[in-house]
């Protein structure tokens, strides 16, 4: 312990003499200058030390061994030295939200996948006359649902509205009156136009709609969370910082240079003055980073038990078949009723129903299993939050880790404290936050950074959406009132057999005076005369897109690396 002060009171006295008259030479700054190569050329390293009047940020009495080309790339020196201190404390957490972006999205996919598995084979084991035709409908649902998950503009409510709009001239065809040949386009058409009317699958879709809301909605939520987290890292990490606060970083971290002080470390003090004036703005966004782990747990906690995406993705095949059976229950009245409407079928020449494909063609495969996930989802979800929890108070602590872990000098050791090399900084060290930098001696804070207040509102409204609070912008697909009972977007209107909210049982009650008296004539006269039926239109509408099931992985990680590489 003798030796190591006696080294220090050396150290100390040399820095001493050399504050004191400046540099005796100007050979170990052009080192330190040329081995950093954003700093320019070594030429502009005088040989010796000289007079310094032309200098605006580390002006001495003394000689020094600064120009004004040195000290304008000794501030940019700065401001990247910063910017990468600023990475690096974050990369750890930036890691734990791409990775779980990525692991949230591929367990998704697997669950969407499985589940689409078990509901097609529910028609190819059970239901063989409809698989082959019914097989694009499930395909259909699960691509629907797959990008409700990343955002769709397409709500619960539609995407199972689609399904059983397509699902019922099917399960008519095949099931309450099959006959040789297929039913005629228009008779289809009618089919479908009144099937809501007619309620044919009972309470099922309105249930379906519900679990589907109420699982999957806290889901992609979530993921919009997640997805927002890795945004305000970005952008915190490429901070834009303003003229005072440049001068203080290259006063802090070269200006030494200029007195061949490069291996002098800024005091403790000092540098939380200096880090915590540049960050103030940063530090702003510490209470609604908090209260966005907290939202993050409290969401999650709804995705447990009955909210479970698996196991509510999974049980989908079973209120199909219960749809499909409650069909064949109620086949005579749902016919008598479906025949007033639409009149006696019209089937097509020259086609015969079968169990297999009419044109020779092999029923599509299944998807192939998913990848077995070790854990379930509810487990992941809770150890992905724990993690997330060691990071609560990252904005509040960031400026004290940079100068503690990488930027200070040691207790006890001699330190530069903006003008000259020091044993203690015994100026005020203010808190952290705009309002305390009001006081601070060493950065003058103007006010808060426009980037940060944009990516601090974006945080609240998060937040608020997380815990059920606020209505997004997009519709009817997020009006969630999450723990407050049936969501606000779900079936509101006339109470009717099919909503399941009056007492006739299962609801397999058809209410005639809510059926209009459609033919396949009226709909195909309506339709060419540009007068489609309110049902019809959105059938037309929804027939039109692509069937093809797609990637949440594929689609997902393109946002995730547009947000790790901005």
């Amino acid at each position: 312990m003798g030796g190591r002060a006696l080294l220090c009171s050396l150290l100390l006295a040399s820095c001493a003499v050399l504050s004191a008259g400046g540099p005796s030479g100007c050979h170990e700054v052009r080192k330190v200058f040329h081995s950093r190569h954003v700093m320019g050329q070594v030429k502009w390293v005088p040989e010796t030390p000289r007079s310094g009047t032309d200098l605006q940020v580390c002006m001495s009495s003394n000689l020094t061994c600064c120009t004004r080309k040195m000290e304008e790339r000794y501030q940019e020196a700065a401001r990247l030295d910063i910017q990468n201190l600023l990475q690096t404390s974050s990369s750890s957490l930036k890691m734990l939200l791409s990775r779980s972006v990525v692991a949230f999205q591929e367990m998704m996919e697997n669950i969407i996948r499985q589940a689409e598995n078990h509901t097609d084979a529910l028609f190819r084991n059970t239901y063989r006359s409809m698989a082959f035709k019914a097989a694009e409908l499930v395909r259909e649902l699960f691509t629907d649902i797959a990008l409700f998950v990343l955002g769709s503009e397409l709500g619960a409510e539609d995407l199972v509205r689609r399904f059983f709009d397509g699902l019922f001239p099917l399960a008519y065809d095949r099931l309450l009156e099959p006959g040789l040949t297929e039913i005629s386009a228009g008779y289809a058409e009618c089919v479908r136009a009144v099937r809501q009317e007619l309620r044919p699958f009972g309470a099922i879709p309105r249930q379906l709609a519900e679990q589907i809301g109420r699982s999957l909605l806290p889901g992609r939520i979530f993921l919009q969370a997640l997805n927002l987290g890795i945004e305000v890292i970005n952008t915190t990490d490429h901070l834009q910082y303003g003229k005072e606060c440049r001068q203080a970083l290259l006063k802090m971290l070269y200006c030494p240079h200029c007195q061949g002080l490069t291996h002098s470390r800024p005091c403790t003090g000092y540098c939380l003055n200096v880090m915590r004036g540049c960050l103030a703005s940063a530090a702003e966004v510490d209470i609604h980073w908090r209260e966005f782990v907290r939202s993050l747990e409290e969401v999650s906690s709804r995705m447990q038990g009955a909210g479970d995406p698996e196991q509510v993705l999974l049980s989908i095949h079973t209120l199909v078949n219960s749809a499909v059976v409650h069909v064949q229950r109620n086949g005579p009245r749902i016919l008598a009723q479906l025949h007033r409407v639409c009149g006696h079928p019209r089937r097509k020449a020259s086609q015969s129903v079968s169990d297999e494909p009419r044109d020779g063609r092999q029923v599509p495969p299944l998807w192939p299993p998913g990848r077995e996930m070790e854990e379930s989802f509810t487990r992941w979800t809770k150890e992905f939050l724990g993690s997330l929890r060691l990071y609560r108070t990252f904005y509040g602590g960031l400026a004290d880790q940079l100068c503690v872990s990488d930027l200070a000098s040691e207790d006890g050791l001699s330190c530069w404290n903006g003008a000259d090399v020091v044993k203690s900084y015994t100026l005020q060290v203010v808190g952290s936050g705009i309002k305390a930098q009001a006081v601070n001696p060493e950065v003058k804070v103007k006010g808060a950074d426009p980037v940060i207040h944009q990516i601090i509102d974006k945080l609240k409204h998060i937040n608020q959406r997380l815990q059920g609070k606020a209505i997004p912008t997009n519709g009817m697909l997020d009006l969630i009132e999450l723990g407050s009972g049936t969501p606000e977007w779900s079936f509101s209107g006339d109470c009717d057999d099919e909503d399941g909210c009056g007492g006739s049982g299962d609801g397999e009650g058809i209410n005639p005076r809510k059926v209009s008296n459609w033919t396949p004539e009226k709909v195909n006269d309506q339709s060419r005369h540009g007068q489609p039926a309110q049902t019809l239109e959105a059938t037309h509408k929804s027939r039109g897109r692509a069937t093809a099931p797609l990637s949440l992985l594929a689609l997902g990680m393109m946002g995730v690396l547009t947000q790790l590489w901005p």
